[in-house]
């Protein structure tokens, strides 16, 4: 047999004994302007539902209204807030869609949506729907493209510093031998003004691929693709 539905000239003359949802209180569900409740424990059990289908709490912005608030208030002749069987919820921590999904779900069948307030009122009358649709919501981060970057084997700095790297041992061998075939024989000994100027040549080479790799670095740190 379901539970009575039971008025109350106010929300703290509500007996703990009667209150049997825990995510609520009788203030959040009393009249905004007269502290008057009325306690429909179905709407109440669906409302519980929701709340523990959606696994977040539940702003209320509406719920009992008295004739007299609701007149107020400009609320429909016949509101369903007026039977307690209807609530208005914020959406400010909801996604609308999922929202709205899960209240039919429970049991809601009356939907109206706000979106210029921000709530949507749900509630146990007949199946409709009104109001504005909710826009889309855009996802909070925008997916970051990465940075162009230039392909390693095709860096600029890569190739000038590795002209170089080249260079210097180049240069480096040279020395080398030159110092070798210089106490070589005789029959070498023509060889050795030559080499002296392929290591001119080397260290030339070096000098200019670390130009390049200057160079590079600095365009690119003017393009943003450090």
């Amino acid at each position: 047999m379901a539970a009575p539905v039971r008025s109350f000239r106010h929300f703290r003359d509500v007996p703990d004994s009667l209150w049997r949802w825990p995510n609520f209180s009788p203030t959040e569900i009393a009249c905004r302007g007269t502290g008057q409740i009325k306690l429909h424990p179905a709407a109440l059990d669906r409302l519980q539902a929701l709340r523990d289908r959606l696994g977040k709490p539940l702003i209320i912005r509406s719920a009992y209204r008295s004739p007299q608030h609701n007149r107020n208030v400009g609320g429909a002749p016949r509101s369903k807030h007026m039977d307690g069987t209807a609530f208005d919820i914020a959406m400010s921590n909801h996604d609308p869609a999922a929202f709205e999904a899960a209240a039919r779900e429970v049991g809601f069948l009356g939907l109206g949506f706000y979106p210029r307030s921000g709530f949507m009122h749900i509630d146990l009358g007949p199946a409709r729907v009104w109001g504005e649709p909710f826009p889309v919501r855009a996802v909070p981060f925008a997916v970051e493209a990465p940075p162009a970057r230039e392909v390693l084997a095709g860096s600029r700095t890569l190739k000038g510093t590795g002209a170089a790297g080249v260079a210097t041992v180049g240069a480096a061998g040279v020395e080398v031998a030159q110092e070798v075939l210089a106490e070589a024989q005789d029959a070498v000994l023509p060889l050795v003004p030559h080499l002296d100027t392929l290591r001119w040549l080397f260290i030339a080479l070096a000098l200019g691929g670390i130009a390049v790799a200057v160079w590079a670095r600095l365009d690119d740190w003017k393009k943003g693709l450090r």
